[in-house]
């Protein structure tokens, strides 16, 4: 997949048609993230590094595109937000300290220990998701007690720090542990997850790694066009096609997020 995105940024010498390729490339891969519930930075984030955009500045610029996807997802899937509000306020409290810090210590920490960790968690998700066929196809009432709460509390700030360090993968954490906590549907876990991670989160995560450097205003309005229409046709598809749909889409995004983040990691050792 990078090899064909480096040919054709080789190839694409005209201003025009490079910003239309951006353009395309941000539409498809918000379109999966929008039906899985993340991995748009699958595609999307390596292709602006392609495209000569330092690492910093690819990531802060993705991730203010990102919140174009959740708002473009959250409204097509507004009214399954209605009774998970308690929800998303505990997401917010509880992980925007986590996306802080983990934007605080980007440049400290080894990325290819985080590449190599997600890479294998983005993989065992996959697997899992695979063999329950039954995961995420209803929801349920499900009362947490303290110790449950405390739980997902704890893996909701670890998450958050890993989605101001690393981009990758983060929204899929988020979603499963949504359904596995609350016993909620796919469709229900990624509403969340688009108010949440897409817009609260990644906007936090762009406010303060812009400050590393500054952010190409041309670029970035391209992504966000991209993220917003894809993020909304892939929230479309997902309420038509259900919850089988979202979860082969999952599965497979689970899949290729970490394989590709553990090719980063072995390249990084090598």
């Amino acid at each position: 997949m990078l090899y064909f995105l480096t040919t054709l940024v080789d190839k694409v010498n005209n201003s025009f048609y490079s910003n239309f390729l951006i353009f395309l490339i941000s539409f498809f891969s918000n379109t999966f993230s929008a039906i899985s519930g993340g991995g748009a930075g699958l595609l999307q984030l390596p292709a602006l590094i392609l495209f000569g955009v330092p690492y910093y500045q690819a990531l802060s610029s993705h991730k203010l595109a990102t919140v174009a996807l959740g708002i473009g997802g959250s409204l097509r899937n507004f009214k399954s937000l209605r009774n998970d509000i308690n929800v998303a306020w505990q997401i917010l409290i509880f992980g925007l300290p986590g996306v802080i810090l983990g934007t605080s210590i980007v440049e400290y920490i080894s990325e290819k220990y985080l590449y190599l960790f997600l890479g294998i968690i983005s993989i065992l998700l996959a697997v899992y998701s695979f063999f329950k066929s039954g995961l995420g196809q209803s929801s349920c009432k499900n009362k947490l007690n303290l110790v449950r709460k405390i739980r997902f509390y704890i893996f909701i700030f670890l998450i958050g720090i890993l989605n101001g360090s690393i981009s990758s993968g983060t929204g899929l954490l988020v979603t499963i542990l949504l359904i596995k906590t609350f016993r909620i549907d796919f469709l229900r876990a990624i509403s969340l997850t688009f108010l949440t991670v897409g817009i609260f989160w990644n906007f936090t995560g762009a406010i303060f790694l812009s400050k590393i450097g500054p952010v190409s205003s041309k670029t970035l309005i391209i992504l966000i066009i991209g993220s917003f229409t894809g993020g909304y046709f892939g929230a479309h598809l997902s309420i038509l096609k259900g919850n089988i749909l979202i979860r082969k889409t999952f599965t497979t995004v689970c899949l290729l997020v970490g394989i590709s983040l553990l090719i980063k990691s072995i390249k990084s050792f090598l």
